[in-house]
């Protein structure tokens, strides 16, 4: 049960994976977590902490509405498309619903008179790094229309700050995965895209096998390395944001990762090693756009907010999403 009343808090996307987690945790730091989705991603079943209002955010007559109603002291948004490689093949939905749909999520807060924003953010704003890890000092150069999206609401953000009073964080997320520890809710995409959970698929016998694309980079192994953040930590991070918002005015970004980087061959070893099954892998070319390695920099938020990973082994993170995965069956 939460220790305290803190009023209600909006978020976007509620229902779906990121920001069901998100709920809980506001649920457990005290606040009233109002989930607003339109259920085209997410899942009713996910929402277990608060009510669900149903809505677009691209409705700014029932966003409006829903703010009225409860009058919440911040928003945090979760609401976007997010497939890459969807994104390139029809930019025009990426930019209509993530950057179209959080203008008029802005508008609403300020005609409501609200004024702090959460942002789930991503480290695609980056594009190809040239640093690793990456610190969120790190050119912004996008290289898909979906990490474009992201990186003109960061800069929407920045300015509505400057000229309306926004108070926003945008957190820069690596790789989510994992599930909620407790077995309530995990990662349940369709189509699904994320490697972890795709690996689990292989374990279980619901597909015949593992692609890894391209075994030939110049990593130890030879394949790509990814910083893994479990989900959990990932929403809690959120809570952190939200305190900040009390205690500093403007925009203000954090990268959120483990700060250490897992290969493909890795993710699919621990997994066996996890579920006790063999895993068949099959090798195919390389994919366009993938970086050998992107690990992020989080020291930032751990400075600043005093975060910190609490499931930061591989190993820990896969088995939180195995106890999901077989809940599912």
């Amino acid at each position: 049960m939460p220790d305290r009343d803190r009023g209600a808090i909006l978020v976007t996307g509620g229902a779906g994976y990121i920001g069901s987690h998100a709920c809980k945790a506001l649920a457990l730091a005290g606040y009233q977590p109002v989930a607003y989705d339109n259920l085209i991603y997410g899942h009713d079943w996910a929402v277990s902490w608060g009510p669900l209002e149903r809505g677009d955010i691209a409705d700014g007559e029932r966003l409006r509405g829903v703010l009225r109603k409860y009058r919440p002291a911040a928003v945090m948004h979760f609401a976007a498309f997010a497939y890459v490689g969807e994104s390139v093949a029809d930019p025009a939905k990426y930019y209509r619903n993530n950057v179209c749909g959080t203008l008029e999520l802005l508008d609403a807060m300020r005609a409501e008179g609200i004024d702090r924003l959460v942002l789930s953010s991503t480290c695609a704003t980056y594009g190809e790094p040239v640093q690793v890890p990456v610190r969120e000092d790190h050119p912004q150069r996008p290289i898909n229309p979906y990490g474009r999206t992201k990186r003109m609401i960061e800069q929407a953000m920045q300015d509505y700050a400057s000229a309306y009073g926004l108070r926003g964080v945008a957190l820069r997320y690596f790789n989510a995965a994992g599930a909620d520890p407790d077995g309530a809710i995990g990662e349940d995409h369709d189509p699904e895209t994320h490697l972890i959970p795709l690996v689990l698929d292989a374990a279980s016998g619901r597909r015949p096998s593992i692609t890894v694309f391209g075994d030939d980079y110049g990593t130890p192994d030879g394949t790509c390395i990814r910083d893994y953040i479990h989900v959990s930590d990932l929403a809690y991070a959120h809570v952190l944001a939200l305190r900040h918002l009390d205690e500093r005015a403007g925009f203000s970004a954090f990268n959120l990762g483990n700060g250490q980087g897992f290969s493909v061959k890795e993710v699919i070893a621990s997994a066996s090693a996890v579920t006790g099954r063999q895993i068949p892998v099959e090798v195919g070319p390389r994919r366009a756009g993938d970086p050998p390695r992107l690990v992020g920099d989080a020291s930032r938020i751990r400075d600043e907010l005093g975060w910190a990973p609490r499931w930061a082994s591989l190993d820990a993170i896969i088995e939180t999403a195995w106890r999901w995965h077989g809940s599912k069956v």
